[in-house]
């Protein structure tokens, strides 16, 4: 069933200061919508400085901040006040680092889901709501695909391999875009399409924004994984894709349901190939795959993330997505992930994130 939205009337982006919700919020400021953003904290110039500098780059839009907390019920009802859509972006991108993964990862994501949606229920004027979800909802291990009779994962696949103690970051996408969904399924007014974005590349728009997939580039070209990488498959799409994924969402009138965002699986072997044939030899870019019992015995040492078993699921498998959903109901046109690279790897480059 088609859905009309008024693009004259406010949207909502939480998580504003993110690197995805940067690139949306620039995209529909172009297009003269007015955004209402939230950010954790309004005094924090590292979060609203470059917010600033998107609006003032698109003076066609204008953009309104709101201070909001994940997990502080209401705080999101007066951002959302006259919105028609709400994106959802706000959520942890952490898979190390953290001691404590029920309160680092799984809190904050299905809690802070919750509280945003429960707004959109109070908030009479909400139509649609544009879940950030992941392919990490979709699939846990890459080892998965053996058992999908497809040989490929899609919209219809949900992760059943992580777990609070193996994959939390995963584990933490499903059990927020399930409640997401179970939230939705018990109201009628807004329509809920959810976006599933495999690692995010591509440029952003401030230098202080922080992700897992900017710190894995990064990576390949300081020397910590030099010589050798191991054999391992990640889904990679750029940013820029998967914010007009958002906006798409958004405005079609017949957008629903889920939406693998992705374009190719390459190994990180392939990955630093590429970098090395634009930037050539001044960084110190990996040239061989490391034997898996290598990679199992050194791991560790490497990345105290690199649990055995983590290493034996996804090390030397296959890995697939299907993005045919994303290009036939939201007309995506993906950028080539060697562009995807280049440029982000020039950016580390030109902010001195990487000599």
């Amino acid at each position: 069933m088609e859905q009309t939205i008024d693009k004259s009337k406010p949207i909502l982006v939480t998580g504003a200061s993110g690197y995805i919700a940067n690139w949306i919020i620039r995209y529909l400021l172009e297009a003269g919508c007015t955004v209402h953003g939230t950010v954790r904290n309004l005094n924090n110039e590292k979060s609203v400085g470059p917010l600033r500098q998107i609006e003032a780059a698109a003076p066609q839009g204008t953009l309104k901040l709101f201070q909001a907390d994940l997990l502080a019920e209401g705080s999101f009802d007066a951002a959302m006040a006259g919105c028609e859509v709400v994106m959802h972006t706000a959520s942890p991108f952490l898979v190390r680092g953290f001691k404590d993964p029920e309160q680092a990862l799984i809190k904050p994501a299905v809690e802070g889901t919750r509280n945003v949606l429960e707004a959109a229920n109070r908030t009479t004027s909400v139509k649609r709501v544009v879940l950030t979800s992941s392919v990490a909802a979709v699939f846990g291990d890459n080892a998965d695909l053996r058992k999908n009779p497809r040989g490929y994962f899609n919209e219809e696949d949900w992760n059943f391999s992580s777990s609070l103690d193996h994959q939390p970051y995963s584990y933490s996408k499903f059990l927020a875009e399930k409640e997401a969904w179970k939230i939705h399924a018990a109201q009628s007014r807004w329509r809920l399409v959810t976006i599933n974005p495999s690692m995010v590349g591509g440029p952003a728009l401030t230098r202080y924004s922080q992700s897992t997939s900017i710190d894995t580039l990064r990576s390949l070209g300081n020397g910590k994984l030099w010589p050798g990488v191991p054999q391992m498959r990640l889904g990679w799409v750029d940013v820029r894709d998967v914010a007009r994924a958002h906006v798409e969402a958004a405005f079609r009138p017949d957008a629903e349901g889920r939406h693998i965002i992705s374009n190719g699986e390459p190994t990180m072997l392939e990955i630093a190939t590429i970098l090395k044939r634009h930037f050539g030899s001044r960084y110190k870019f990996p040239f061989f795959e490391l034997p898996k019992f290598i990679v199992k015995w050194f791991g560790r040492l490497l990345d105290a993330s690199a649990k055995p078993r983590f290493i034996e699921q996804n090390v030397g498998h296959a890995l697939k997505f299907d993005n045919s959903r994303s290009k036939q109901r939201l007309g995506l046109q993906y950028h080539p992930l060697e562009q995807t690279f280049v440029d982000h790897f020039q950016q580390l480059i030109d902010d001195g994130m990487i000599r």
